[in-house]
């Protein structure tokens, strides 16, 4: 297996956007940081757009083949920005409660896989443990959204979604590449990160959704650890 996730690049065009490129068995892959929670991934012919929101972040970026949601929050799910975004034969795979607001939506569950291409898509559980907005509730019920692990050319990534290290992490095997979301009071700490790529064990972890988080924190708690830890400029 050729593996080389992801080598730093520049992006440079109508709006300066953090861009990394690697290699695997089918060719190269190339992740482009949008914002926040919203990315774009390039592999196989295909262009996949991760939480895409806010319509006029996406300038000089191409349609979508396939859209990804991971919940049904406004940080997750924009009509608009999908719109901008859709063309003939785009494939949008998210929760049930993104359908409810977002038209042609293929509903994918936790624990459902689909073929896309080359590329593999699988759901996989995103949910709070502990916190909530008020005692008994949740920000992110379980079964609400989905994390999603992406298989392609012999690499797995797991773009995690609106979680905290939660028990099913144990059950997620070979990750190359993991996308953990670290911001209080919604998701983790930086300890709690680095919890959850310890229990996942992949090769790098890239900080996402981390708006006012410590980031020196997680490199710190992740020293020794053997996983590198990519910090990029979601918020540039």
């Amino acid at each position: 297996m050729v593996l080389t996730v992801m080598i730093a690049a520049a992006a440079w065009g109508q709006v300066k956007r953090p861009v990394d490129e690697g290699m695997t068995d089918l060719g190269p892959v190339r992740l482009t940081v949008v914002n926040h929670a919203s990315m774009m991934i390039e592999g196989g012919g295909k262009v996949i757009h991760v939480d895409p929101v806010g319509p006029k972040r996406y300038e000089g970026l191409p349609a979508a083949d396939l859209i990804l949601i991971t919940h049904a929050h406004g940080d997750h799910t924009d009509p608009a920005a999908v719109a901008r975004l859709r063309k003939e034969g785009t494939i949008i795979l998210a929760p049930e409660a993104v359908a409810r607001k977002l038209e042609g939506v293929t509903v994918i569950r936790n624990g459902e896989k689909k073929e896309f291409g080359v590329w593999s898509i699988e759901a996989v559980p995103a949910y709070n443990l502990k916190r909530g907005p008020s005692p008994g509730t949740f920000y992110h019920p379980k079964g609400e959204g989905n994390g999603y692990v992406l298989s392609f050319g012999g690499i797995r990534a797991y773009i995690a979604g609106d979680t905290e290290a939660i028990p099913e992490m144990k059950e997620l095997k070979d990750i190359d590449v993991a996308f953990l979301p670290m911001n209080l009071p919604y998701t983790m700490t930086p300890e709690e990160v680095a919890e959850a790529a310890r229990i996942i064990m992949p090769r790098i972890i890239y900080p996402y959704h981390y708006r006012g988080s410590d980031l020196a924190a997680l490199q710190k708690a992740l020293e020794g650890s053997g996983i590198e830890v990519r910090v990029r400029d979601w918020y540039y």
